[in-house]
């Protein structure tokens, strides 16, 4: 997976050499999540079976062997090529000690790191929510809009004032 922009000064300059120990040297070159080779189009299903073309058997979400798809399955299967990458265990891009480093594919990567960007996601939307409030903008939930009061409608309604309209 690359590496955004503003998070690429926390990673260490031989994070290439350290990534590519840790999925090709340590790992192998297979998901250590659920067992898929590296670089390989796999055929997948949405439930996170996977075809084993080595040997030629279905295998899970976990790399253990499964039970074949039906027909209604088959229709919604899927051609995917498989890319790992190094994966921090703690989500702390600067914490680069092996023991904290796991050799994952997309769809292991994009697991593990579910809390964390559902998190993220709930204060973005919290900040988004506070600034529309702040300014009246678009994200006013539940609070109904203060009327638009005019001067024309305050100097009808003083006392002793007879409106001409």
């Amino acid at each position: 997976m690359p590496i955004r922009r503003e998070l690429r000064s926390l990673y260490p300059a031989h994070w290439a050499d350290l990534s590519r120990r840790v999925r090709f040297e340590r790992a192998g070159g297979v998901c250590q999540g659920c067992g898929r080779p590296h670089g390989l189009a796999l055929r997948c299903l949405p439930d996170g079976r996977w075809f084993d073309p080595a040997q030629r058997t279905w295998r899970d979400g976990r790399g253990r062997i499964d039970r074949w798809p039906d027909l209604e399955q088959a229709a919604r299967m899927r051609m995917t090529r498989v890319v790992l990458a190094a994966a921090h265990l703690d989500h702390d891009p600067t914490n680069n000690r092996l023991r904290n480093l796991r050799c994952l594919c997309q769809r292991c990567h994009m697991l593990h790191d579910r809390p964390h960007h559902l998190a993220q996601r709930r204060i973005t939307y919290l900040l988004r929510r506070a600034r529309g409030d702040l300014f009246l903008g678009p994200y006013r939930i539940g609070v109904p809009a203060a009327p638009l009061v005019t001067t024309e409608k305050i100097a009808g309604d003083l006392p002793g004032r007879v409106s001409t309209v």
